[in-house]
């Protein structure tokens, strides 16, 4: 087996600089692009499970798996966006809690 070292390049200041503004421009509509994207998927979710009860209902003669439908749609809306890192809380300074680190309170479920 042949290993060989990588050259690690140092970035400039300037570099770092203007990567260091994109990320906060980026960061600036962040906020925005992630409530539109957790109201799709809310939406989307009840629209489609609604659209399925609705079918069920007619095939079946019931009335009311449309509004379990609905229910199931908006929750399962809510565990995508969610399970995609939509719904985190961020902190005064910017970050989320979990990129802050691992809690120093000692109770660690690592293994």
């Amino acid at each position: 087996m042949y290993l060989r070292k990588r050259n690690s390049r140092q970035a400039s200041p300037a570099q770092s600089q203007g990567v260091a503004n994109e990320s906060s421009e980026a960061g600036n509509d962040g906020g925005y692009n992630a409530g539109i994207a957790v109201f799709s998927y809310i939406v989307g979710g009840i629209i489609v499970w609604s659209l399925i009860g609705w079918g069920l209902d007619n095939l079946w003669g019931t009335r009311w798996i449309v509004l379990l439908g609905a229910l199931l749609g908006a929750a399962g809306g809510f565990y995508l966006s969610h399970m995609h890192g939509l719904t985190r809380q961020s902190s005064s300074s910017g970050e989320s809690n979990a990129d802050s680190g691992p809690s120093t309170d000692g109770d660690s479920n690592a293994k």
